[in-house]
């Protein structure tokens, strides 16, 4: 017989990153590692990730409260309650909550690689390390992740 995965409301793997907090859903180990989900909530103010492209995954994130504003290349989209954003794998993207309220999404994972890269900024910041641009991107390197660099921010003059 097949096992069946239930996660109940206070269930799952919880993730600390900052001001944002992951509860892992399903890690894959259900699927097959076919798909992992995860309920992401971004706090107030919270700045996302730096603009990057995933190689071998794709990635959907529906807005279940609050706003988050995506960035696909130079274009902005405030994501509300009720939105869905799916970024196939070669899609420049980030996310982040400029708002006054957290947001709450359910971000899913096919396959469910990039899981780990959460659990790894996690124990690096644990360990001491301050999670910056380049440790980031470092750590996204191990999951066929790369920065979006044509869409990085400008030096200020």
């Amino acid at each position: 017989m097949t096992e069946v995965s239930v996660v109940g409301p206070g269930d799952g793997e919880t993730i600390l990153l900052g001001t944002t907090r992951l509860r892992v859903l399903e890690d894959g180990s259900t699927t097959g590692h076919r798909l992992g989900v995860a309920e992401t909530i971004l706090a107030p103010h919270t700045a996302g990730p730096p603009q990057h492209r995933h190689a071998q995954h794709d990635e959907g994130f529906y807005v279940i409260s609050g706003t988050v504003r995506f960035t696909v290349g130079e274009k902005n989209y405030d994501a509300a309650a009720g939105t869905l954003v799916m970024i196939p794998p070669g899609a420049p993207h980030t996310f982040a909550n400029p708002g006054d309220q957290p947001a709450v999404m359910l971000t899913t994972f096919t396959p469910d690689l990039y899981l780990q890269y959460f659990r790894d900024l996690r124990d690096m910041i644990t360990a001491g390390q301050e999670p910056t641009a380049q440790t980031t991107i470092r750590t996204m390197s191990r999951y066929a992740t790369v920065p979006a660099t044509e869409f990085a921010p400008k030096p200020e003059d």
